[in-house]
């Protein structure tokens, strides 16, 4: 048996979820923009996802548009914050998932926007005068910060950023692709235009997520053809994955409570054994800050000696799956370890926890790793 740590790259389907998906998949088929009973009773089970989503996030239907995922949704609000609404300056952080950072280099490199960072200490957190200061001192803006971090777990505060913003009438868009379904997110008091959701992480499917927008903001399509989404995003819907991700999200707010005392004790548990069993352990950024981290995500620095070799294909010869960092970006150093001038020849392994994780998988991962140290020592 195999045990899975790696939640933040993607998330184990709820088996309510796929009894919920499946007659979608085999029963009620009908392309819902078809004018017959098969189109029909789809595009009715569509808007009822719309609605159970806005309902659970506080938002109006008309808010909620359907994306493959979080990237299209990150994606789609950078872009209609330029094309749409003329916006000339971005500004953002260093710790952003690519989904944000690599749309803005390519809109800076073809001159459309002028890109700033705000200013970070060496555990990531935010620097919110410097964002006021960057607002001021530049023509309307757009911010772009995430909920939380996929590596190192940071939790931003978008509650007082989405404040600032809204005081120097700057556009605010937050990637809350890692909290979604893990925190309460209240659309009618949170002053953000956009956020970005992505099924997979919550226990629903993956290729589906959606883009909140703010009523009022205008879109612009990346994808052209159909009147899908109320012309806003053209293409057959992905019926199953919007229902799954409704009746993820509609879980992960019934369970939440529960989830996140349970999960938080698993995490205390890790950093405690490490801790005891390792030693010579580091916690990268605000991770093992129960007030200022995900409660998912813990990001461990580990020493290194030739001949631990090759940490995750070691944990991963032991039945262990973890990763250490995005899984978007296997195979290069982490840009967010880099900006908080972590140090990069150590090891750097990222458990990320879910309810169907246990303490005794806990237990096993940490005497794996304590077995690998005792053998170097010896």
């Amino acid at each position: 048996m195999r045990i899975y740590l790696d939640n933040a790259a993607t998330t184990q389907l709820d088996n309510e979820v796929f009894k919920t998906i499946t007659p979608y998949l085999l029963e009620f088929y009908g392309n819902p923009s078809s004018h017959h009973e098969h189109g029909r009773e789809v595009k009715t089970a569509i808007e009822g996802a719309r609605t159970t989503i806005a309902d659970l996030l506080n938002a109006s239907p008309n808010e909620i548009v359907f994306t493959s995922g979080g990237t299209e949704a990150d994606n789609t609000a950078i872009l209609s914050s330029v094309r749409s609404h003329q916006i000339k300056h971005v500004i953002t952080t260093p710790f952003e998932h690519h989904a944000v950072l690599h749309t803005l280099d390519v809109l800076k490199n073809n001159g459309e926007i002028k890109l700033s960072l705000i200013n970070t200490d060496s555990h990531g957190n935010l620097d919110i005068n410097h964002l006021d200061i960057l607002l001021k001192s530049n023509s309307r803006s757009l911010v772009s910060v995430m909920h939380a971090n996929n590596e190192i777990g940071n939790l931003n505060n978008i509650e007082l950023i989405g404040e600032v913003c809204n005081s120097r009438g700057a556009l605010f868009h937050s990637d809350t692709v890692q909290t979604m379904g893990h925190y309460r997110h209240n659309l009618s008091k949170l002053k953000t235009h956009f956020i970005a959701a992505s099924a997979h992480k919550f226990h629903g499917p993956k290729g589906v997520g959606f883009i909140y927008c703010r009523d009022g903001i205008q879109l612009s399509q990346l994808l052209y053809g159909g009147a899908q989404e109320r012309k806003q995003r053209a293409g057959t819907e992905n019926i199953h994955g919007i229902i799954g991700l409704a009746k993820a999200l509609e879980i992960a707010y019934r369970d939440i409570d529960e989830h996140q005392f349970y999960i938080q004790k698993l995490k205390n548990r890790m950093i405690a054994k490490l801790q005891e069993q390792i030693g010579d352990v580091r916690f990268n950024g605000n991770s093992a800050n129960a007030e200022k981290s995900l409660y998912t995500v813990l990001s461990a620095s580990l020493p290194v000696n030739h001949a631990t070799g090759d940490l995750l294909t070691y944990l991963d010869q032991n039945n262990i799956s973890v990763s250490g960092g995005s899984a978007c970006s296997t195979g290069s150093a982490s840009h967010v370890l880099k900006a908080i001038g972590a140090d990069l020849s150590r090891n750097t392994v990222r458990f990320s926890f879910s309810k169907f994780n246990t303490a005794a998988e806990i237990d096993y991962t940490v005497e794996k790793l304590s077995a690998l140290y005792k053998a170097i020592a010896a």
